[in-house]
C-alpha cells in the first residue's frame, strides 16, 4: 500500500495556493480586485524632448504647438502647420497634381514603389507637398507645406509639380505665396529628374516676381541639399523657426571636408540670421502675426497701383 507523500508545510495546500492569491478583498468584492489591476498605457501618450530627455504629456505639447519648454521646435506635417499658420484654422486644401511613379524603376535593396507607399501609409499624404488656400494675419496667401516625414521631405518630381501648383494657384488668384522648407535633399531614387526640380521651382518663382506677388519663405528644422540651393533661399523674405537647421551640407560632412571644428551653433537659424542669410528668427506662435504683417506691407504697393 502506497503512502501518500508528507506535504512541506512551507508550500501550504495547493488547493488553497489559488485561493490566497485572489485575497480575501476578491472573496468579499470581486469587482474591486480589477479596479487596481495593470492598465495599458497608449505609447503615443508621453512625447521625448530631444534636447532635455523630459517626457511631456502628448496634449500639452499639442497645446504649446508642438515647441518644448526647452523651447526645441518639433517637426509636425502639414495639417498641424495649416492649423496654426491658417486665421482661425480655417483654409482650403489645393490638389497636388500627379506624376510618374518610379521612372527609373529604382532600388537600393528596397523597390522605390515600396517606399512611397511605406511613405504614404505613415503620413497620409500622397508625397512631401501639401497646399492651402486662406487668411494668413487677415491677408489672403497660397501656403505650400513640405513634409519632412515623407521620405525626409526630399525634392522629387511630386514635390517640384506640388511646387509649381501653389506657384500657379497664387497666380490665379492674385495672392502672395508661403513656403514652409523642410527637407533632406533631392530624391536620389530619380536621380538628374530629382535635380531638374531646382531649376524649374526657380522658373515658377520668378514668374510670382513678374506679377509682383510676395514670396515668404519660413525655414524649419532641417531645410539643406537642393532645397536651399533653389527656393528655398529664393523669397523676398526669409524667415526661420529657431534651431532650425539649414544649409547646403550637413555640419559633419563639412567638418570631415574642410577638417576642421566649426563654431558653436553653425547653420543654425541664430547664427544665419547674424550672417545675414535669414531676415529674422520667429517663435511658431509669433508665425502667422508676423507674415500677416510682413504681407501686409509687401502687398501695399499692389494695392495702390490697383486703386
Amino acid at each position: 500500500m502506497a503512502m501518500a507523500e508528507p506535504q512541506d508545510p512551507k508550500k501550504g495546500d495547493k488547493s488553497k495556493t489559488g485561493e490566497r492569491r485572489g485575497g480575501w478583498l476578491s472573496r468579499i468584492a470581486p469587482g474591486v480586485r480589477g479596479a487596481f489591476s495593470k492598465r495599458e498605457t497608449p505609447e503615443n501618450l508621453w512625447v521625448k524632448c530631444p534636447d532635455t530627455g523630459e517626457m511631456i504629456f502628448r496634449s500639452d505639447l499639442e497645446a504649446a504647438l508642438w515647441v518644448t519648454p526647452a523651447g526645441r521646435h518639433m517637426r509636425i506635417g502639414p495639417e498641424a502647420r495649416f492649423k496654426f499658420t491658417f486665421d482661425g484654422g480655417q483654409y482650403e486644401a489645393l490638389p497636388t497634381p500627379a506624376v510618374p511613379e518610379d521612372p527609373l524603376k529604382f532600388s537600393d535593396g528596397k523597390p522605390y514603389k515600396d517606399r512611397l507607399v511605406a511613405a504614404r501609409k505613415a503620413t497620409g499624404e500622397p508625397d512631401a507637398m501639401a497646399i492651402g488656400y486662406g487668411k494668413v494675419g487677415g491677408v489672403d496667401a497660397v501656403v505650400l507645406v513640405q513634409d519632412f516625414a515623407f521620405m525626409g521631405g526630399s525634392l522629387g518630381m511630386a514635390a517640384g509639380e506640388g511646387f509649381i501648383a501653389a506657384a500657379k494657384a497664387a497666380l490665379e488668384r492674385e495672392v502672395p505665396m508661403i513656403a514652409f522648407t523642410a527637407a533632406g535633399g533631392a530624391r536620389m531614387q530619380e536621380g538628374a529628374l530629382s535635380l531638374m526640380q531646382m531649376a524649374r521651382t526657380t522658373l515658377a518663382i520668378n514668374e510670382l516676381k513678374d506679377a509682383a506677388l510676395p514670396y515668404v519663405v519660413v525655414l524649419t528644422d532641417p531645410t539643406t541639399g537642393g532645397v536651399t540651393a533653389s527656393y528655398a533661399m529664393l523669397g523676398d523674405i526669409h524667415l526661420a523657426e529657431p534651431g532650425a537647421l539649414i544649409g547646403f551640407a550637413g555640419p559633419r560632412v563639412i567638418e570631415q571636408t574642410i577638417r576642421e571644428t566649426l563654431p558653436p551653433g553653425f547653420q543654425r537659424s541664430e547664427y544665419l540670421v547674424e550672417k545675414g542669410m535669414v531676415d529674422r528668427v520667429t517663435h511658431r506662435k509669433d508665425l502667422p502675426e508676423t507674415l500677416g504683417s510682413v504681407l501686409g506691407t509687401l502687398m501695399m504697393g499692389r494695392k495702390r497701383k490697383a486703386a
